[in-house]
Formats: C-alpha cells, sequence, structure tokens
C-alpha cells in the first residue's frame, strides 16, 4: 500500500493558482474564494479503489477511481471531464480530458503533498503539509 493512503494534507503555500484558474474560465468571484481557502486532502483505499477527498470551508468533494481506468469526474469548478489517473512510486498522475486539457501530478514525500496543476502553458504549484 503506497505510504500516502490514510493521510491528512493541508494547504501550506500555493503559488499561480488564480493565473490557473484564469485558464480554465473561472469567474472572479470563485477564483478569489478559491485562493482563500486551505483545503485538506485525503486519499484512502479499499481494495483497488482509491478515493480522494478534498475538504474546505466552502466545500467538500470526492472522486473514486481505479488506477489507470478512465472515469467521469465533475470538477471543483464544475466542468465535466474524462479522468484517468495513474500511480508511479509515490507520485498520482491525473490526466483530465476535455474542453480544457488539464495534467495533474500529486507527488507525495515525507510529511508533503506538492501538486503541480498544469493547463496549456499555465503551471500551478500547490504545497500541502500532513495534518
Amino acid at each position: 500500500m503506497a505510504s500516502f493512503v490514510g493521510k491528512k494534507y493541508k494547504l501550506d503555500k500555493s503559488e499561480n493558482f488564480d493565473e490557473y484558474m484564469k485558464e480554465l474560465g473561472v469567474g472572479l468571484v470563485t477564483r478569489k474564494m478559491g485562493n482563500s481557502l486551505s483545503p485538506t486532502v485525503e486519499v484512502t483505499l479499499e481494495g483497488d479503489t482509491y478515493t480522494m477527498t478534498t475538504t474546505s470551508t466552502f466545500k467538500t468533494s470526492s472522486i473514486s477511481f481505479k488506477l489507470g481506468v478512465e472515469f467521469d469526474e465533475e470538477t471543483l469548478d464544475g466542468r465535466n471531464v474524462k479522468s484517468i489517473i495513474t500511480l508511479d512510486g509515490n507520485k498520482l498522475t491525473q490526466e483530465q480530458k476535455g474542453d480544457k486539457p488539464t495534467t495533474i501530478v500529486r507527488e507525495f514525500n515525507d510529511g508533503e503533498l506538492i501538486t503541480t496543476l498544469t493547463i496549456g502553458s499555465v503551471k500551478c504549484v500547490r504545497v500541502y503539509k500532513a495534518v
């Protein structure tokens, strides 16, 4: 079992998130709210199904998936995409296919989660600390 399963990570710092959301077409009010939140992320595993839950004071969302199997996802900003997530060592890579293809890489290290979100030429890095 991956070392990050069952651990919680809270957002500590974020770079370029506003630009990332802008590139996705997220409106000003929602971007301001998104930038003000410090969500917590937890990954659990039951059998071969992972569940990633993101919790904040504004919204809680969960996605359940099997590694390498495409699934339908409604993103936090309301887009409907097809996603596929793979695991390579301590790194979960998510490819979102839709109007605006996005790649999200979640790298789990000792006590830390580094999430890199990329859409086109815009890249955002969000660092979470284990809680």
